[in-house]
């Protein structure tokens, strides 16, 4: 039988790759933080303000994102971008989700003969 604990861990484990997956899809597009949290949101990625801005400089220092502040407005923001770097990262992990997802529902569907 599994616990709630049990079950709570391993469901973070595995919205913690799919965050870095569609904040990069998603960053393809410049945007801001507090934009990306909504578009998430809104997607079906509930991940919260103190995890994704640690994420954000996380695959900035890795070169995969940029970003630049915009002060053309009264509270200046910081804006992000995926680099070229980036945009073939989020492309690889797409596919690589795709085929997984493929192989996870081919051995469920093993089950079912």
């Amino acid at each position: 039988m599994t616990t709630d604990a049990t079950l709570s861990t391993h469901l973070q484990e595995l919205r913690r790759g799919t965050v870095v997956v569609a904040s990069l899809t998603v960053l393809q597009t410049p945007g801001y933080g507090y934009s990306l949290l909504e578009t998430l949101s809104a997607a079906g990625f509930e991940v919260e303000a103190n995890t994704l801005y640690p994420l954000l400089r996380r695959l900035e220092s890795q070169g995969l994102l940029t970003s630049a502040w915009n002060t053309d407005e009264a509270r200046p923001r910081k804006f992000y971008r995926t680099t070229p770097q980036g945009d073939a990262i989020a492309t690889a992990l797409r596919s690589e989700w795709t085929r997984l997802d493929k192989a996870v529902t081919d051995l469920d569907s093993r089950g079912d003969k």
